[in-house]
């Protein structure tokens, strides 16, 4: 530990000093209508582009392959409950 014998006069600032806003934000920080409208856009295009490819993986092609399995076998199913009850 060192120890200091001379006392050192600085002014002391108490708080931050506020950001200055980007041009997508008001002088309040606040985004603009713009700003605000291309974050969705570039979320959803995210959301749609990753859908896409997870249904091209071959891991998201399994799954539909199993889903339509299902279906068939649902549909096989129902038919066979159909003749059953005489209809």
């Amino acid at each position: 530990m060192v120890e200091v014998d001379e006392i050192i006069d600085a002014p002391v600032y108490s708080g931050t000093v506020p950001p200055i806003p980007g041009p997508d934000y008001t002088e309040s920080g606040v985004p603009t209508f713009d700003r605000v409208r291309e974050k969705i856009e570039g979320r959803v295009g995210t959301s749609i582009g990753s859908a896409e490819l997870a249904h091209e993986s071959p891991a998201g092609k399994s799954v539909d392959e199993q889903w339509d399995e299902r279906q068939k076998a649902a549909k096989v199913k129902l038919e066979e409950i159909r003749r059953s009850m005489g209809k």
